[in-house]
C-alpha cells in the first residue's frame, strides 16, 4: 500500500487527540502504581521488594520488549495493534481484581498490562509520525504528555476510588475506563494514497536480474531433475504399492514425451528458484552479521558506552520514587490529614513541565545537550541522597517535585543519542538503550524494596539509588569532557556518522 505524503495537519490533528488520550489511558494507572502498592502490601502481606515487582515490571515489560512491539506494528498496522492492546490493558486490569496472590499479579497486572502499554505506546508514537513531518517534533511532544496527565489524574483519581469501592472495585472501574482505548484505536486511520497503485510484483519479480544469472554445471540441472522426479514416484509408491511399478514406468514415459523446449525451461526455472533460494539466505545472514558489526562500532564509541551505563543507572535508581513515595511518606510517620495532593500526582505534573522545558532548553543552539543531560543526572543523585532527611509533606513534596521535573530529562534523551551516534543510526543505538532503560525500570524498585526488608528503613536504599544515579552522571561527564576527547582521538578516530563533543557551544 502506498503512503502518500504526511499532511503535517488535517486528520493528523485527530490523531494526536487519541494518541494523547490512549497514553493517557493506558499509562494512567501504572505510572500511578504507587498508590495500589500500599494496597498491595496491606492485603497480601508480601515483602516490599517482592509487591515491587509488580509495578516495576507493568512499567519495565513495554520498553524491553520494543523489538517485539515495532515488529507488529509494522506487520499489522497502528490501529490493530491499538485495538487488540486496548483489549490487553483493560483484561489486565480487570483479572488484576481477582488476584488470590502476588504472583497472579505478576502477570495480569505486570506482563499482560505492560505487554500492552508497550504494544500502544509504539503504535501511537508510528502513527503520528506518519501524519507529521515539519511539525513531528510538537505532534509527538503533545502525545507524550497524555502520560504524565495520567500519572497526575490517576494518582488521586485510584485514591479515590480506593476509598469508595476498595482495591477490587478500582481495579475494576479503571479497566473499564481503559476500553475507551477501543474508540481511540478505531480512529487511528492509517495514511493512505485515495487512488490504489497497480499491483506489485512479487518478491520473486523484484529481485534483479543478475540475481537470476548463475554458470551452473549441467550436473545440478540433472540432480534437481532426478530430485523432483524420484520424489514423485516415492509418493505414487506409498499411496499405492503394488501399481508402483506400473507408475514409475507411466511417470518415465510422459517425463519422455515432453517437449525439450519445455524441460529446458523447466529445467532453468527449477535453478533459478533454487539459486534465488540460496541468494536470499545469504544476504539474510549478510544482515544479521551487519547488524552485529555495527552494534560493536556504537560501543566502541566512547560516549554512547557511557550513555549506555548511564541510562541503566539512572533507572535502577531515579525510577524507584515514583513507585515508592507514598510508602516513603506511610514509613515517615506523616497524617493523612496533611495531604493536600498525592506526592506521585506531583511528580506527574512536575514531569510535564520538565519535559517542556527541557525540551525548549534543547533547542537553543548554545546549550549542549548532553552536558544539560548529565546536570539533570547529578542533580536527581542528589535530590535522592536527601529523600532519608526529609521527615515531613512538605519537604517530601518539594523533593517529589524536583525529582518529576528532572525526570522529564527523557525529552531530550532522544537529541542526545542523535548528536552521539549520528541519525543514521538512531534507530539501532535507540533500540538498544531503551532495551537497558527498561531492564532498569523492572530492577530498581524491587532492589530498593529488598534493601528496605533487610535494613527495615529507607535511608540505604535511597543513599544506594543516589549513587547508582551520581555514578552514571559522573561516568558520562568523563567520557564526554573536551580533555578526553582529544586524548582519545589522537590514538583512535571516531567511527563513522557520529559526533563528538569537543566544543560544548557547537554540540
Amino acid at each position: 500500500m502506498a503512503f502518500r505524503k504526511p499532511p503535517d495537519g488535517g486528520w493528523g490533528w485527530v490523531i494526536v487527540v487519541v494518541s494523547f488520550f490512549t497514553q493517557f489511558l493506558c499509562y494512567g494507572s501504572p505510572l500511578a502504581v504507587g498508590v495500589l502498592y500500599l494496597e498491595w502490601l496491606d492485603a497480601f502481606g508480601e515483602g516490599k521488594g517482592k509487591t515491587a515487582w509488580v509495578g516495576s515490571l507493568a512499567n519495565g515489560i513495554g520498553l524491553l520488549a520494543s523489538p517485539v512491539c515495532s515488529i507488529c506494528v509494522s506487520s499489522f498496522g497502528a490501529r490493530p495493534v491499538a485495538i487488540f492492546s486496548g483489549f490487553m490493558v483493560a483484561g489486565g486490569l480487570m483479572m488484576s481484581s481477582f488476584a488470590p496472590n502476588i504472583y497472579f499479579l505478576y502477570v495480569s497486572y505486570g506482563i499482560v498490562v505492560g505487554l500492552g502499554c508497550g504494544l500502544l505506546y509504539t503504535a501511537t508514537v508510528t502513527i503520528t509520525c506518519q501524519y507529521f513531518d515539519k511539525r513531528r517534533g510538537l505532534a509527538l511532544g503533545l502525545i507524550s504528555t497524555g502520560s504524565s496527565v495520567g500519572l497526575f489524574i490517576y494518582a488521586a483519581l485510584q485514591r479515590e476510588l480506593i476509598e469508595l469501592y476498595g482495591l477490587d472495585g478500582c481495579l475494576l472501574i479503571v479497566g473499564a475506563l481503559s476500553l475507551n482505548i477501543l474508540a481511540c484505536g478505531s480512529l487511528m486511520r492509517p495514511l493512505e494514497s485515495s487512488s490504489s497503485p497497480p499491483p506489485e510484483k512479487s518478491c520473486v519479480d523484484k529481485v534483479p536480474d543478475q540475481y537470476f544469472v548463475y554458470r551452473e554445471k549441467e550436473k545440478t540441472v540433472e540432480e534437481n531433475i532426478s530430485i523432483l522426479e524420484k520424489g514423485y514416484i516415492d509418493e505414487k509408491c506409498m499411496n499405492n504399492a503394488p501399481d508402483c511399478k506400473q507408475d514409475s514406468i507411466l511417470n518415465k514415459n510422459v517425463l519422455s514425451s515432453i517437449n525439450v523446449n519445455e524441460k529446458d525451461t523447466y529445467r532453468k526455472k527449477v535453478v533459478e528458484q533454487t539459486n534465488f533460494c540460496k541468494q536470499l539466505a545469504k544476504r539474510k545472514w549478510q544482515l544479521y552479521l551487519t547488524y552485529w558489526k555495527d552494534t560493536v562500532v556504537l560501543f566502541k564509541n566512547k560516549v554512547f558506552s557511557a550513555l549506555f551505563v548511564a541510562i541503566l543507572l539512572f533507572d535502577i535508581g531515579g525510577f524507584p520514587p515514583s513507585l515508592l513515595m507514598e510508602d516513603v511518606a506511610r514509613s515517615a510517620n506523616i497524617s493523612e490529614d496533611d495531604y493536600y495532593m498525592p506526592l506521585i500526582s506531583i511528580i506527574g505534573i512536575m514531569t510535564t513541565v520538565g519535559k517542556l522545558i527541557l525540551g525548549i532548553l534543547a533547542d537553543f543552539k548554545w546549550v549542549n545537550t548532553l552536558y544539560l543531560y548529565v546536570t539533570t543526572l547529578l542533580m536527581t543523585g542528589v535530590a535522592l541522597f536527601a529523600i532519608p532527611f526529609a521527615k515531613s509533606y512538605l519537604t517530601l513534596a518539594m523533593l517529589s517535585g524536583v525529582l518529576g521535573f528532572l525526570t522529564g530529562n527523557w525529552s531530550i534523551f532522544p537529541y542526545v543519542t542523535t548528536k552521539t551516534v549520528g541519525i543514521e543510526k538512531l534507530t539501532h543505538a535507540y533500540g538498544i538503550l531503551m532495551f537497558f532503560a527498561g531492564l532498569g525500570n523492572s530492577l530498581g524498585p524491587p532492589i530498593v524494596g529488598w534493601i528496605y526488608d533487610w535494613t527495615q528503613e529507607y535511608d540505604t536504599a535511597f543513599y544506594f539509588s543516589g549513587f547508582c544515579v551520581l555514578l552514571g552522571g559522573f561516568l558520562l561527564l568523563l567520557a564526554a569532557l573536551p580533555c578526553w576527547n582529544a586524548c582519545t582521538n589522537q590514538s583512535s578516530k571516531l567511527p563513522p556518522n557520529t559526533y563528538s563533543y569537543k566544543v560544548a557551544s557547537n554540540a
